[in-house]
């Protein structure tokens, strides 16, 4: 059988990084988060610290004082100020979403639910809005009292629960339209349904079991609504999620684990994967009034690193993967699969610097620089496929040009040799690798 030889000048030992990969799982916090070094988690400190201050430099007052960075389950940077209770106004929406998966999941609705079913006053203008209409902003709800405040104008109603005769369009699902009534409106339909306030679903099935600080966390309400105390939706009006950098990370957490916690699936992994997708079509019109733009990059109430109606990513330079909560004031939680890795910044400072999907986009590009495990694809390595996979991924590249890749990140950097076979393809798929010593790689 031939055998080819590749010679590797490596500036960190593939053997040690192997080691170091192989003993590296997934960890859960418990009363608080496990610290650990960047480097123990496959992170060079010096390019962290360089993606921290171009974070901080591109941030109003409160730059990174309340950043929180887990990969692996491990807190790797905490801010000073990380234990701060605040409100973080539209990233509540996420939380809404996330009380309507667990309503499926437990067999109590569907997306495809009307909302007259449990509200009796959307009946006459909204007969056919849904509740998959609610959480993609396209439901074209519209409140009494929902005329513009000034430079606020997308759903400001301080009764959201009692719906316009006209609404903002119709008919449902015809446009995207941010609107914050609508989300208030729509926590109204969720809390009928569930029969008690949806804080007390949510704290039952999710914060407690992820061991969520009570102390640390509070979701606002508008009081009793038929009966039922509401919270709010949406986040405005003051009626939002108020939380802490370092307990709003567990959410992401579980998240990124696909809704399972230390082996107890607390939401399914269909409902995790659908929300954090694209739901709303990059071509949908968008209503004039609208607050934000999620054509192409909106989920369930989460935003996703897709194309946006523009044809750009709403990420450039994130994992394809990544997706987030975010909210007013420059309160952002990310999430990025690509890394096994939860991102928290939050804070009250947009009147003075707001962060832009760009600024935010050559963070995390920072961020990638530092991870030493990733391919160059994004993926975090595997121990079974440390080797193997990249090695032929990057040994295809280098046949193509004919010269030699040289990587910049990862396991494995160093100038990587082209040499010519008839199928890289069967080399890759029936790879056997022995390593002969920390310089040389023998593929049989």
């Amino acid at each position: 059988m031939s055998k080819y030889i590749i010679r590797i000048i490596l500036v960190v030992l593939l053997a040690l990084s192997l080691e170091a990969k192989a003993g590296r799982g997934m960890a859960f916090p418990g009363k608080d988060w496990e610290e650990a070094t960047p480097e123990s988690q496959g992170i060079d400190s010096a390019k962290l610290n360089a993606a921290i201050s171009y974070l901080k430099n591109n941030s109003g007052r409160d730059g990174v004082r309340e950043l929180v960075i887990i990969r692996n389950g491990y807190m790797v940077f905490k801010g000073t100020n990380i234990d701060k209770v605040h409100g973080v106004w539209s990233l509540t929406k996420s939380f809404t979403s996330t009380v309507l998966g667990l309503l499926i999941d437990d067999g109590r609705t569907t997306l495809d639910t009307p909302a007259k079913e449990y509200v009796s006053s959307m009946a006459a203008s909204y007969p056919t809005v849904t509740l998959r209409h609610f959480t993609t902003m396209t439901s074209g709800y519209y409140a009494v009292g929902d005329e513009p405040r000034g430079s606020y104008k997308h759903g400001p109603s301080p009764t959201p629960f009692k719906p316009s005769d006209k609404p903002l369009f119709a008919p449902p699902g015809s446009k995207y339209a941010y609107w914050d009534s609508a989300m208030n409106q729509f926590a109204n339909v969720l809390t009928q349904i569930a029969g008690e306030p949806i804080e007390a679903l949510f704290k039952r099935k999710i914060a407690d079991p992820i061991g969520m600080n009570p102390s640390k966390w509070d979701w606002r309400d508008f009081g009793k609504v038929h009966g039922i105390v509401v919270n709010g939706g949406s986040g405005n009006s003051n009626k939002h999620i108020q939380i802490s950098a370092r307990e709003l990370a567990r959410l992401g957490h579980l998240f990124l684990n696909r809704g399972k916690w230390k082996g107890k699936q607390l939401i399914s992994s269909a409902w995790v994967e659908q929300a954090t997708k694209a739901q709303v079509p990059a071509s949908l019109p968008l209503e004039n009034l609208s607050g934000a733009d999620g054509r192409g990059v909106y989920g369930y109430n989460w935003w996703v690193n897709s194309i946006k109606h523009d044809g750009k990513r709403k990420w450039p330079g994130a994992p394809l993967g990544t997706y987030s909560a975010s909210g007013y004031n420059n309160n952002d939680m990310f999430v990025i699969p690509e890394w096994n890795m939860v991102i928290v910044r939050l804070g009250l400072d947009q009147t003075e610097f707001g962060i832009t999907d760009t600024i935010y986009g050559t963070f995390i590009q920072k961020l990638g620089q530092a991870i030493m495990d990733v391919t160059t694809e994004g993926n975090v390595l595997s121990a079974a496929r440390l080797v193997s996979v990249p090695v032929a991924t990057w040994l295809r590249q280098a046949s193509h040009g004919g010269q030699a890749v040289e990587l910049t990140h990862g396991p494995m950097i160093g100038m990587f040799r082209p040499f010519t076979a008839p199928t890289l393809d069967a080399i890759h798929i029936n790879l056997h690798i022995t390593i002969i010593s920390n310089a040389v790689i023998e593929f049989k």
